[in-house]
């Protein structure tokens, strides 16, 4: 089974996300940029990132700014998300192998209905294939979501491969017990797992998939 991340794996957007974080922070007294926003909360529960933004700002936060911040990031996905290159034809093309293929995300599961009902991923995706570590309170890097994710499917953990693009659900994937694909441009550092593989763009993991597939079956 394949299972993928969302945002920066599927949807773009995250950003979008964190520059609202960034905003926050910013109105609570911390002088951040949106890229040291994106790089510093990309990935991260928003309740975590209240916290942090308290502590930097000595600020107390409304008991609902979680809550609020959810509110306003699905209002903004279902105006703006927009697919990752190439995945929509990269996820039927893993249909075609005939492998079975989940969705294991830190995003609430209102926000992944705006973003995939928003780039149309929705006609792809099965709802009950979806899976929310938000909303399921099993964030990464807690492996939690994706061995949930295999149970549900009744798959073993080691017959499972994740499709990643943060160092988070790196980390998710490798305390699971399954192999991991990083999405992330050759250039930029990644988490030092001498099993992880790595692709620059979509359109290089089906390709590398059914190497991984070829390897097994000669095992």
């Amino acid at each position: 089974m394949v299972i993928f991340d969302c945002d920066g794996v599927l949807v773009g957007g995250e950003n979008l996300s964190t520059a609202l974080m960034g905003e926050e922070a910013r109105k609570y007294g911390w002088n951040i940029t949106n890229a040291e926003a994106n790089k510093l909360f990309s990935g991260g529960e928003l309740a975590k990132i209240g916290e942090k933004i308290a502590a930097h700002t000595g600020r107390k936060l409304p008991g609902n700014w979680a809550a609020m911040m959810e509110g306003r990031i699905v209002s903004l996905m279902r105006k703006e998300a927009k697919t990752v290159d190439g995945a929509e034809e990269m996820l039927r093309d893993v249909i075609d192998l005939g492998l079975p293929i989940r969705v294991g995300s830190n995003s609430s599961e209102a926000e992944m209905e705006a973003k995939f009902a928003r780039t149309g991923l929705d006609e792809i995706l099965e709802e009950e294939r979806i899976h929310s570590g938000r909303d399921l309170n099993m964030p990464k890097p807690r492996p939690d979501i994706y061995l949930y994710a295999a149970a549900e499917e009744g798959i073993p953990p080691a017959n499972c491969l994740v499709l990643e693009d943060s160092d988070a659900g790196v980390e998710a994937a490798r305390k699971a017990g399954m192999a991991c694909v990083l999405l992330r441009p050759f250039d930029k550092p990644a988490p030092q797992w001498p099993g992880l593989l790595r692709i620059s763009h979509l359109d290089q993991f089906v390709p590398l998939l059914r190497k991984v597939l070829a390897s097994q079956s000669q095992a």
